[in-house]
């Protein structure tokens, strides 16, 4: 059944990647991160191969759509995001029902919010089973959008670049990305991690040059 299930969303997916390119990536992902219903390791690394890898794209063509598709990503996150903000915990319990969504995994993504503050959300795109959660305790506690964009579109860049990456490289063995991905995430995470503290480390550098110059 579910091998069926795989089979008829693949199928479909070709024909939207034939039919109208990457609008339907990008449309596929709004949706994605909206619901969580078909992986982003179908979608992008299906696209890496029959939209960048079959047409002769070069190498550099990842990095941009990468981004293409974390706009695409970003939408979908911030309409989840309004949805447990506006609505709260009653319209969370009804898009839990309605996409059925086991709700100990909303409260165990609550409580990686509750831990790792903001940062989770920037983190959890590169992890799967986070990545399109974390959006409801970023709601629900009114994260502030701006940063929560932010925070979104960098972790969904790393993310989809990586997929349209592996799906380019893979050819039509793409569906080895599922494994693929087990294995490069701590790396992922490892690299994020990185640019965080890069970043963190900059603004430190700054404040502490405003406190000597006045």
């Amino acid at each position: 059944m579910l091998g069926q299930l795989e089979n008829f969303i693949i199928t479909n997916l070709q024909v939207i990647y034939d039919t109208i390119g990457w609008l339907g990536v990008t449309g596929l992902l709004v949706f994605e991160n909206a619901t969580g219903i078909i992986p982003s390791e179908i979608i992008l690394g299906l696209a890496g191969w029959m939209l960048l890898d079959a047409h002769g794209a070069p190498f550099h063509s990842i990095f941009i759509w990468g981004a293409v598709a974390a706009i695409g990503s970003s939408i979908g996150a911030s309409i989840t995001y309004w949805a447990a903000n506006l609505g709260g915990r009653p319209v969370v319990d009804i898009m839990a029902k309605l996409f059925r969504i086991d709700s100990l995994y909303i409260v165990q993504a609550e409580q990686k919010f509750q831990r790792w503050g903001a940062g989770i959300v920037f983190f959890g795109r590169m992890i799967p089973g986070v990545r399109t959660l974390i959006n409801i305790p970023a709601g629900l506690a009114r994260m502030h959008f701006l940063k929560f964009l932010i925070f979104t579109w960098s972790g969904t860049y790393l993310w989809c670049t990586f997929l349209l990456g592996a799906g380019y490289f893979l050819g039509h063995e793409w569906w080895r990305i599922s494994g693929l991905v087990k294995t490069a995430a701590p790396w992922l995470l490892g690299l994020g991690l990185l640019l965080w503290g890069g970043i963190f480390f900059y603004r430190k550098m700054e404040c502490r040059r405003v406190n000597i110059a006045t």
